[in-house]
């Protein structure tokens, strides 16, 4: 009797979407700062050239977590971040690059999506006609190179300005391609333009993005509220994408969280970015999180900027997902104290309460 071959999922994101959940590994600047590979505050990709391996192996954790969208990592890859560090140079060889490992590892697990990716420039200005066409500028050469890098979706990403994420998505849909366009609100509790969240969320549906949301800048508690309404308030498919720290209502996003316990403080003034450790929301946190928008009817999820593979695989398997990683999830039966393993000597159990 011979095996069948399982079937391939489809690289239709709408298909797949309603088909039932979607996991999308982001964040990878935090955790490759944490690696070693980029600088923290400045947040440029050059992993992409500098180092490929680290930043494919990147992929491979992700997508052995639980990621079904290999997303090329052009973060900060845009031409006004590369003059910032004065690289402008190495624009289209860090984003060539980038969508070329991106590809390749998709490509090692048939049904895997490849995504492009643009995302706030930092320079977009609401009165400044001239500031806004130099970004569609950017937004239009990073799509165009994520086309011939075979990009099977464009994801549009951390925008805090209502107009900039329009800007992003006009482009991006003139390529064909499915969008998925996401915003990412500051404590302002609206976008910085004075548009509303909701109202944001629903422009980008009418203007013909395959999935809105939010990611970034936010944990789960302040997050999820904004899922709610907006959940309610579109018809597309909608996506979450939260930080893994614990947010709160009095400090919603990671920029102003505090740490009052810190005995040595950032030489900066702030935990952001490199003093968040503490902050991290537990895995628990996370798969919670990632249960509660799919009930919500939310399929497509994932962790941005915090996220490391152990977190993805807890929001796939929060959501009925089995990773190739699972097979190394909790398994605390056999632990030396706290299992219940019958080889375990009762003494040394005994030291668990005391430990």
């Amino acid at each position: 009797m011979t095996e069948s071959t399982p079937e391939v999922p489809s690289v239709d994101l709408t298909a797949r979407l309603d088909a039932g959940p979607v996991i999308c590994a982001e964040g990878f600047l935090f955790e490759l700062e944490r690696r070693g590979y980029l600088s923290a505050g400045e947040f440029v990709p050059e992993v992409a050239l500098e180092y490929p391996e680290a930043l494919r192996t990147l992929h491979v954790d992700f997508q052995r977590a639980g990621s079904d969208v290999v997303e090329a990592f052009t973060y900060n890859g845009h031409r006004e971040k590369m003059r910032v560090i004065g690289k402008e140079d190495l624009l289209e060889p860090l984003n060539r690059a980038a969508l070329k490992i991106a590809r390749e590892v998709a490509d090692q697990r048939p049904g895997d999506l490849m995504a492009g990716n643009i995302s706030n420039t930092n320079i977009w200005d609401p009165e400044d006609t001239a500031r806004q066409a130099e970004v569609r500028g950017m937004f239009e050469e990073m799509v165009s190179w994520a086309v011939e890098g075979g990009a099977d979706m464009i994801i549009g990403e951390t925008f805090y300005y209502a107009g900039e994420a329009l800007a992003a998505l006009e482009v991006a849909k003139a390529t064909g391609l499915p969008v998925v366009l996401t915003i990412a609100p500051m404590a302002l509790e609206e976008m910085a333009d004075g548009v509303g969240i909701v109202e944001t969320c629903q422009r980008l549906e009418q203007a013909g993005a395959t999935v809105v949301g939010m990611n970034c800048f936010r944990g789960p508690e302040t997050m999820l509220p904004w899922l709610k309404q907006i959940r309610a308030a579109v018809s597309c498919h909608v996506g979450a994408l939260p930080i893994p720290y614990r947010t709160t209502a009095e400090e919603p996003t990671f920029f102003n969280l505090s740490d009052d316990r810190a005995r040595v403080p950032s030489p900066h003034g702030r935990t952001f970015p490199t003093a968040l450790d503490p902050l991290y929301a537990n895995r628990y946190e996370i798969g919670a999180f990632a249960k509660a928008v799919y009930e919500l009817g939310i399929n497509y999820i994932g962790v941005c900027c915090g996220a490391s593979p152990m977190l993805v695989r807890e929001t796939a398997e929060a959501v009925g997902k089995s990773t190739e990683a699972s097979r190394f999830s909790e398994n605390m039966s056999n632990h030396f104290m706290y299992g219940d393993n019958e080889r375990l000597p009762e003494h040394i159990v005994a030291l668990g309460d005391q430990a």
